[in-house]
């Protein structure tokens, strides 16, 4: 991705406590620059991602909207956008090249938060992922409801657990984090 991103002055900005949908209004309302909403963790948080002149608008927009709790993040790129096509087309090509087996257990796809089906073209949502939104809330919600209530996370970090914490659920979730695996 990084090979064939685009140059630019690009941000991504975590807009807390707005529902999704004002965040994508938010979006729709910036007009001086790039801003779209690309990740969405869970509720009350939609991290946007857009170019510099977008993102500043975006935070005075959200300001006037009464959403002041946008953050600019230590990441940079258009990351989850139309921006990332030539990205996408090139995970497509190298896909080729992999064989992917039915799965023997249920997976679910975070572009819309279902679960693969027989007829889905795998290879063709991996390739999307890369320029469509991530819909990790509904993943989690999904999980949710057909009777997951453990949640493991491997890597450095407790921020997909923290995501896990604020879901509503009306049984006890249980959040195990490794930080590194010992071989």
């Amino acid at each position: 991705m990084q090979e064939l991103a685009p140059s630019g002055n690009w941000q991504m900005a975590a807009v807390l406590g707005a529902e999704d949908r004002a965040v994508e209004e938010l979006c729709k309302k910036v007009t001086k620059g790039f801003a779209v909403p690309v990740n969405f963790n869970c509720s009350g948080q939609v991290v946007v991602t857009g170019d510099e002149l977008g993102i500043q608008e975006l935070q005075e927009i959200g300001k006037e909207m009464g959403i002041h709790k946008i953050r600019i993040l230590k990441t940079s790129g258009p990351f989850h956008t139309e921006k990332l096509i030539e990205s996408s087309k090139a995970l497509r090509k190298e896909l080729e090249n992999v064989t992917i087996h039915k799965f023997e257990t249920k997976v679910v796809k975070n572009l819309d938060g279902e679960i693969y089906t027989e007829e889905d073209d795998v290879k063709d949502i991996l390739a999307k992922h890369i320029i469509s939104p991530v819909r990790f809330s509904k993943g989690l919600n999904k999980m949710i409801e057909l009777g997951v209530d453990t949640f493991i996370e491997v890597g450095p970090g407790k921020t997909l657990s923290g995501f896990v914490k604020r879901i509503p659920s009306e049984k006890e979730l249980k959040i195990v984090q490794f930080g590194t695996i010992l071989g």
